[in-house]
């Protein structure tokens, strides 16, 4: 009997403080299977649950979406915008509200968070350099201005790396910078230069290991191997395009869509229709696939089986999937007019596609590519799920 009242104050207790003896299931929610879209021509995004692949809600006033990027809090509850017009925009997915939003410059192009989630940084061009904030708080923590001999340079390729360190490249300047904020908040910054000419874009490799600067100014790619000591950057793919006839390059690849497919990691090549393959341990060249177009991502699948491939005007209307093993086509398709960015869900079985000129995000099975379902938005561009949280350079 004692025994029975003991439960009984216990019980009476918890109601006391929770108001409730079970909460309402309305009232929670978790955000695992959550991600957003842009909507690129109205400074809005979308809040989309992945697994019912539905809107959940729609947040406003975040600037120049045209060419937004995000991140996602350790928690997966907050996504922070990276906007063309620098603005950084912090955003509640549970709520659908802005919990936050500075404008930090006048040009940005991108942003990470640090592996311990409490650092957010923003690449920009104008003034050219890395700004860095706390994460709760949005307050400035650094700035790192992007100066050289020749002024100040527009950054890109801005990515976290082990260690609460930012790896960031000068456009202008042919230079990558490694900003290390291991001791604090005053970052030491370790600088390389002549990494070559005009990098436009840079990719991680999800174990942190491996930095490589595409180059806009020549043949060739800048990689970094981070274990390495001393760090030296080193030449890859040099005059993989000598003696062809150079082409137009209509839009730049984008390496954040690199992929890395058994032994081998797949690479858009600049203004050519080739997809390049390369060994993942020697950083050889080891084979091309000649494809439709100009390629802007070439995304793998999560295990790494399929390539799924989009490209720039006027060959944007069509997606191509690669095998990774035999480096064929395996299957081609227009979704619509402009498709602009592919996401593939944690475990690989789905694949977002945005069709920006069609204002429609199309949802395919990664296997049968069946289309399961279409969410209307307004000219849809990046999409990013929450999953994106928990690895490393996404």
């Amino acid at each position: 009997m004692k025994h029975f009242f003991s439960g009984l104050f216990i019980l009476a207790l918890a109601i006391v403080i929770t108001g409730t003896l079970y909460a309402d299931d309305t009232d929670l929610r978790g955000t695992g299977d959550l991600g957003i879209i842009i909507e690129r021509a109205t400074g809005s995004l979308l809040i989309i649950d992945s697994t019912t692949r539905t809107t959940v809600n729609r947040v406003v006033g975040l600037g120049d979406l045209s060419h937004a990027s995000a991140v996602f809090s350790r928690d997966a509850r907050f996504a922070f915008i990276f906007g063309r017009d620098g603005g950084l925009t912090k955003v509640d997915l549970l709520t659908g509200t802005i919990a936050g939003r500075v404008l930090q410059a006048g040009n940005a192009i991108g942003g990470a968070i640090s592996d311990d989630g409490t650092l957010v940084a923003v690449s920009n061009y104008k003034p050219g350099g890395v700004r860095v904030f706390d994460v709760e708080t949005l307050a400035p923590v650094a700035d790192i201005p992007a100066q050289w001999s020749g002024g100040q340079s527009k950054t890109v390729g801005l990515v976290d790396a082990p260690g609460r360190k930012f790896v960031f490249t000068l456009w202008d300047a042919g230079e990558t910078w490694i900003a290390d904020f291991s001791k604090g908040n005053q970052p030491q910054v370790t600088k390389f230069a002549d990494i070559g000419d005009r990098p436009y874009d840079a990719l991680i490799t999800g174990d942190g290991r491996h930095y490589i600067a595409g180059l806009y100014g020549e043949d060739g790619l800048a990689l970094i191997d981070l274990w390495a000591e001393p760090l030296q950057p080193r030449r890859i793919l040099n005059g993989y395009g000598r003696g062809e006839e150079k082409l137009p390059v209509y839009k730049m690849p984008h390496l954040e869509g690199w992929a890395l497919a058994g032994d081998r990691f797949v690479l858009p090549a600049v203004g050519r229709h080739e997809i390049l393959w390369v060994d993942r341990k020697s950083f050889a060249e080891a084979g091309r696939t000649e494809v439709h177009g100009q390629p802007v991502f070439a995304v793998a699948r999560p295990d790494g089986r399929h390539v799924w491939v989009n490209f720039a005007h006027p060959d944007n209307d069509t997606i191509q999937v690669i095998d990774s093993l035999t480096g064929k086509i395996i299957k081609q398709w227009k979704p619509g007019p402009a498709v602009l960015h592919m996401e593939f869900t944690a475990r690989g079985h789905e694949v977002w596609v945005s069709v920006r000129d069609a204002d429609v995000v199309q949802v395919y099975d990664a296997r049968t590519f069946q289309k399961k379902a279409e969410i209307p938005a307004k000219s849809p561009s990046g999409i990013f799920l929450t999953s994106r949280a928990h690895k490393t350079g996404l």
